[in-house]
């Protein structure tokens, strides 16, 4: 029997999809890449702003189509926007078979069991959105040398932008056990470098220890043999402590790289978005992260367009990210997400105007990153190896300034040939908007 799996969306996602993939193969079944070929397709969805929900429906209806062109049996979908709109796919989507919640996707197995009896009935799994799944064993997808570490589930944070919360459940961490265990076996698989993700890292172990246990956890991770890098997504910038400043610049194996998402400066838009900081307070973290670690690399994330925002406002933004000269940065426009506060409020931004301004604040990264990115010319950088270029004769590297899929890469001359998940000191030679390039230092 033949699985083909599509996971769309975050990093959060890829790693439920990994352990699925696990439950498949340990039950009999194959993994395909063929969509005439699959007897089962699974789709783990998307459903955080309008364009990957779109994506997600639209993927549904194109495989879907596979019933009639190919082999498919089954359809199943899970994730985020069969949590979200169970009821709209049953009613809209007839080619769905199966749907999945967030929180059950270790029924995966049971569900196409049930398609499979061909006895018309369509198995929905949601489990109430309270502990965790069972994770068993879980294939990587990214290639063998770095994974990401899902660290807990859900959001007690209450965005007035955001679904999360109504789709993942309140914050729920992965006892540390688990998580030691999950990335020792990952180092024994090859795995170097360890991307810790949740929605939110910096609270981990509030709810089971009582207290923020991130650095804990960081240390005892850093113990590992066989991990060289650990990076961290998603910390919220009020979050950030001394102490788990303290760990990022003691300890080796811990990039000097952070993604703080701060969604935007202005004062009156921080409030009506339900966020904890103002700017004051995001500039007070970012200097004293710049303090302890002066090479860090600093990653956010802005929202062009929130309800009431203004021109003026804009421009406040504008002339913020200039000043806090981000190594990195993405921006998105507003999405009006249903059942969240924001999307009742007064106010609403013309779309056209939205994507006016995530341009002009794109445009404005984009110099700021240039210049940023002059200042290594003649560094030597640790560089992990990722793929090469037959085409150019040059092989693709990511430096501890770099996330996968999110950041830039650097491309590098070598005269030696180089292999996916080696680590080589590189010398920039020379440098784009967002990409370096360099030769290998023997």
């Amino acid at each position: 029997m033949k699985v083909l799996f599509v996971s769309l969306g975050c990093d959060k996602n890829l790693v439920d999809s990994e352990h699925m993939l696990g439950d498949l193969i340990d039950n009999g079944f194959s993994i395909c890449d063929s969509e005439e070929e699959a007897d089962i397709i699974v789709v783990n969805t998307c459903s955080f702003i309008a364009d990957a929900m779109e994506e997600s429906i639209q993927t549904i209806i194109d495989l879907g189509s596979y019933k009639e062109n190919g082999h498919l049996q089954g359809l199943i979908v899970t994730g985020c926007l069969a949590q979200r709109f169970t009821d709209d796919i049953l009613k809209d989507l007839p080619e769905v078979d199966a749907i999945i919640g967030t929180n059950s996707y270790d029924e995966l197995v049971k569900a196409i069991n049930i398609v499979l009896e061909k006895n018309g009935k369509k198995p929905v799994f949601k489990k109430e959105l309270v502990g965790l799944p069972r994770d068993g064993r879980r294939v990587l997808t990214t290639g063998g040398h770095y994974a990401y570490l899902k660290i807990a589930e859900g959001c007690n944070k209450r965005c007035t932008y955001c679904a999360i919360p109504y789709i993942r459940g309140n914050y729920r961490s992965v006892p540390m056990e688990a998580l030691l265990a999950e990335a020792n076996e990952l180092a024994e698989g090859g795995v170097k470098e360890l991307i810790l993700v949740a929605q939110e890292t910096t609270v981990y172990g509030i709810d089971i220890y009582g207290e923020k246990s991130l650095t804990r956890l960081l240390h005892e991770l850093c113990k590992i043999d066989g991990i060289e890098w650990i990076r961290i997504l998603y910390a919220y910038p009020e979050e950030i402590t001394d102490d788990l400043i303290e760990c990022m610049a003691s300890e080796p194996k811990i990039c000097h790289y952070i993604d703080m998402p701060i969604q935007h400066c202005n004062e009156d838009i921080l409030k009506k978005m339900g966020r904890k900081t103002n700017k004051a307070d995001i500039m007070a973290i970012a200097a004293r992260l710049r303090a302890a670690m002066p090479d860090i690399s600093l990653r956010t994330t802005l929202i062009c367009g929130f309800p009431g925002e203004t021109e003026e406002m804009h421009q406040e933004l504008i002339t913020f990210i200039k000043d806090m000269s981000f190594d990195r940065l993405g921006a998105f426009a507003y999405s009006k997400e249903d059942g969240t506060v924001a999307a009742t409020m007064d106010n609403q931004v013309e779309d056209e105007l939205k994507l006016k301004w995530q341009d002009e604040v794109m445009l404005c990264q984009k110099d700021i990153s240039l210049s940023n990115n002059e200042k290594y010319i003649g560094r030597v950088l640790k560089v992990f190896i990722e793929g090469k270029l037959p085409e150019d004769g040059v092989f693709i590297g990511r430096t501890y300034r770099d996330t996968p899929s999110v950041d830039g890469f650097i491309f590098v001359n070598s005269d030696t040939e180089l292999v996916s998940g080696q680590f080589v000191d590189v010398e920039v030679t020379g440098y784009d908007e967002y990409d370096l390039i360099g030769d290998v230092k023997l």
